[in-house]
């Protein structure tokens, strides 16, 4: 298998400069659709959030999958005033809760005279099935779990993916996984197609979490819904980790 071949001299400024800043969602996903057509190798997008900028702080090595990234797009309130505090402009909020499933629909209705294969790689039955399902509505779709090896996913997509398809790669197993996931398969499967990392995504769809309500979203403030939700598995991410955000913004000023 190859590996890519990252360029890993960037500061955390570098990687801000890249994301993608927009105010129209819908003009963006044209925009990446369209770009995704015309290439001979996956096109993959990702989401920068406050937990993914702990991630590369704590260890450098992680910046590199996400800078491999063709498109990053800023999630959540963290980023936001991380790009205030660099003086850099921060656009609209692109979650991938609310941006993926709006991309999926417009590639599905772009495509409806072009073979297209979709496959949904993360989290565990039945949500795996179930959120799948939701989110491509009638779309055939194939599946793996999110608990295996690296090689075993490339494996797996090298003897499902049709060559003459446009394949949509969908994967939800989290952070840094998905994004080196992504990485792989941008640098060993060379054929058009789409890898999108959706983190829990699926688990959304398939009625596993709850969306907070609006107001929380209105407010910027859903993660502290996700963390009254589910105080334990999200302790660490957000009640030690957004401390340690602004100490790492701080450092890097």
């Amino acid at each position: 298998m190859r590996m890519p071949n990252f360029n890993i001299d960037h500061n955390t400024k570098t990687l801000l400069k890249k994301i993608k800043i927009s105010d129209d969602a819908n003009a963006l996903i044209e925009h990446i659709i369209a770009n995704s057509k015309v290439r001979d190798f996956m096109t993959t997008v990702g989401f920068m959030n406050q937990h993914g900028f702990n991630l590369i702080a704590k260890n450098k090595a992680l910046l590199r999958p996400f800078d491999d990234l063709d498109y990053i797009l800023r999630d959540g309130i963290g980023m936001k005033l991380a790009f205030k505090f660099f003086n850099m402009p921060a656009g609209a909020n692109l979650n991938g809760t609310d941006f993926i499933p709006q991309l999926i629909k417009v590639v599905v209705n772009s495509n409806r005279n072009q073979n297209t294969a979709f496959f949904v790689l993360g989290t565990q039955s039945p949500w795996l099935e179930e959120g799948a399902a939701q989110l491509l509505k009638a779309q055939v779709f194939q599946t793996m779990d999110g608990f295996r090896e690296l090689p075993e996913y490339i494996h797996f997509l090298n003897q499902n993916m049709k060559p003459e398809a446009f394949n949509v790669i969908v994967l939800a197993m989290g952070m840094p996984k998905q994004e080196e996931l992504a990485a792989l398969i941008k640098h060993n499967i060379k054929q058009p197609g789409l890898v999108v990392c959706g983190g829990a995504i699926i688990d959304f769809e398939a009625g596993r979490f709850s969306r907070a309500p609006p107001l929380f979203r209105t407010l910027s403030i859903e993660w502290l819904y996700r963390l009254l939700k589910e105080p334990r598995r999200l302790f660490k991410r957000y009640v030690i980790g957004i401390p340690i955000f602004f100490i790492n913004l701080i450092q890097y000023r």
